[in-house]
Order: structure tokens, then C-alpha cells, then sequence
């Protein structure tokens, strides 16, 4: 039997029975274990959809799983059968010109999992087998286990936004928000080498997950004048809430001629922020969306630091995936959540 979580519109998310899947030309069978629920997982649920991406049908929700091979359809080749895999959720295109620029992460016809992007939407990973393409499919390295490879989708997207901030050796980091993208771009900053990292959250428990993750300091984002702001002003700062005033802090707290990355995906239609610092400073402004070749960069990473293991709060059966929704959406309590298919 096949259990899935399959979105049908706002607040209705139900666990129900999925055909078996059949592996097409050029796709794998993947016995799924772990799913780990992701912002955008929490907004099909609690909105009905992604910004201006609605759902137009049932979704099967979830991007980032991890699980085990179990066969192949006809010409696909990949790890062999039995082989503990994670699962890189995106199929570009490979004509476009972001592909064709090695930019694949912004590929303008991408296929990602649990995405309304496009229609028929791309249905996702969150079900107890899954097909897909067998080029998605990457080995886990020898010692990581697959609990804590779930996280290596969202560290993927940690570790290219700081990518796209440039070299930290030696720098101070600021990265407001301190949810599970914003603590893991803590630790992708930590593993550039970055010699000091402040996080902000309006949460002291998020601030605390922070603190696991390698900051090393932890401010209130509503307290402009706690003394543990750093002194000087930042090399560079990656806004990883999503929302404009963490812009502005990172704007206002970054030095005349430095970075500011912006990862976390603002609200639909226009977002104010300081443009005239962004002048007067000749701050550079960089977005950061998804990842390509970082997600096996992840993997490496996760297999170096069991330290990881503090980020994840919570593991709970597909069966219960109501209630580990809940817990997901709880950020007074909780980091990163992950379905247990077993």
C-alpha cells in the first residue's frame, strides 16, 4: 500500500492511499523513508498555495525526501537497487539559456517536486514510493544516515546562498531569521569559514536552534539597541525571514560597499526597502534561488557534522501528518519536522 499527503486546497490536507507507482523509461522506484516539511509544504496547506503559484488540483506535497532504491524502468541507471538515496527535487530543462549558462537553478522550465508552478502540477515526494527521473537520484556518502540527509535540500539552499554572497573566510555574517533555511545558512556560513555570525529572530527558541547551529551571537530582531549587535558593521548579510523589514535590517547593518543576499521569498507584489542606503552605501543586492550542483556539496557536509542532528525537532509517522504540520508550523518550538514513511 501506497501512503501519500496530498494537499486538495487550504487547511485540507489528507493522507490517503496512491496507485502504485510504475517506473517509466529513464525513471527509478524509490521506497521513500523521510520527508522533511518545508515552508512551501506550510503554505499549500495554509493558503492554498505558494505566492502567485494556487493549486489548481490535488498535490501530492513534499521536495525534500530521502528513501531507497527499488528498481528501475527500462534504460535508467543509477545507484544499485537497495542503495540509500536522496532525492535532488528539480529537473531543469537543459536548453534554456540559464541552463545553458550553468545557472539551472533559475531554469525558466524547470520541473521541481510539490511545485504548482506549472500545470498539471509536479506531484511531489511526500507518498511511501515515488518515480522519478534516475539523474535525481544521489548515493548517500558512506556513514550518513538517511534522518539527517533529509536535510540536504534545504541545506543545498543555504549553501548557494552563500555562494552567492562570495568569500567569507574571515568575514562577519548577519543573517536575519533564524528558521530551518536561516539556521542552516548559519552553518553554510560557519563551514565558508565566516569568524563571526549574528542571527535575529523574534523567537527566543529559534535563537537557541541558531546557537546550535554555529551563530555566534543570537539577537532579538525587535530590540535595535541589545548590546550583543555587533559593533561594527557586517561584511555581509544573507535576509533569510522572507520578510521587508529583514531586508531593511540587513540593508542598514551592512557595511559601505558589502553584500546583502536576499533568500527568503518576500510576499506577493511590492516590498519596500531602503533603496537610497542601497545608493548611498553602493551596497551589492543579490537574490539566491533554489540550488544545482550544491545539493551534493549538502550531502558531503551532512556526512561530516552530526551536529546537524540538533536541527531537527521532530519526527512523526505519515500517518500523523496533521499533527506534524502543526508541530512544523510552531516555530516557538520547532526547527525542522520530518514524515517518518517507514
Amino acid at each position: 500500500m501506497v501512503l501519500g499527503c496530498v494537499i486538495h486546497g487550504q487547511d485540507d490536507l489528507r493522507v490517503e492511499e496512491l496507485p502504485e507507482p510504475e517506473p517509466a523509461p529513464g525513471q527509478a522506484l524509490v521506497a521513500i523513508r523521510y520527508g522533511g516539511i518545508c515552508g512551501s509544504d506550510l503554505h499549500y496547506h495554509r493558503h492554498g498555495g505558494v505566492g502567485d503559484f494556487r493549486l489548481q488540483e490535488p498535490m501530492v506535497l513534499g521536495h525534500e525526501v530521502v528513501g531507497t532504491v527499488v528498481a528501475y524502468g527500462e534504460g535508467a541507471t543509477g545507484p544499485a537497487v537497495g542503495t540509500p538515496v536522496a532525492v535532488h527535487p528539480a529537473t531543469p530543462c537543459g536548453v534554456c539559456p540559464e541552463c545553458a549558462d550553468g545557472r539551472a537553478n533559475v531554469c525558466r522550465d524547470t520541473r521541481y517536486l510539490g511545485s504548482a508552478a506549472r500545470f498539471p502540477h509536479v506531484q511531489g515526494g511526500f507518498a511511501s514510493r515515488i518515480a522519478v527521473p534516475a539523474g535525481q537520484l544521489r548515493a548517500l556518502p558512506e556513514g550518513l544516515e538517511p534522518r539527517r540527509a533529509a536535510l540536504a535540500e534545504p541545506l543545498a539552499v543555504a549553501l548557494h546562498a552563500v555562494r552567492r554572497a562570495g568569500d567569507l573566510a574571515g568575514r562577519q555574517v548577519l543573517v536575519t531569521g533564524a528558521g530551518p533555511i536561516g539556521c542552516l545558512t548559519v552553518a553554510a556560513a560557519r563551514a565558508a569559514g565566516a569568524a563571526a555570525i549574528t542571527a535575529t529572530d523574534l523567537l527566543p527558541r529559534a535563537l537557541e536552534f541558531a546557537a546550535a547551529a554555529g551563530a555566534t551571537a543570537c539577537v532579538r530582531a525587535d530590540d535595535p539597541d541589545d548590546p550583543i549587535w555587533p559593533s561594527d558593521e557586517v561584511d555581509v548579510a544573507i535576509e533569510a525571514s522572507g520578510v521587508a523589514a529583514g531586508l531593511d535590517t540587513c540593508l542598514r547593518r551592512v557595511r559601505r560597499g558589502g553584500v546583502v543576499v536576499q533568500l527568503g521569498m518576500l510576499p506577493p507584489g511590492q516590498s519596500p526597502f531602503a533603496g537610497n542606503v542601497l545608493v548611498s552605501r553602493e551596497i551589492e543586492l543579490r537574490g539566491a534561488l533554489r540550488f544545482h550542483t550544491e545539493f551534493d556539496d549538502a550531502l558531503r557536509l551532512l556526512a561530516a557534522e552530526p551536529s546537524f542532528d540538533a536541527l531537527i525537532s521532530g519526527v512523526r509517522p505519515v500517518r500523523e501528518a496533521a499533527r506534524a504540520f502543526t508541530q512544523a508550523a510552531d516555530r516557538s518550538q520547532s526547527c525542522k519536522v520530518l514524515l517518518d514513511f517507514d
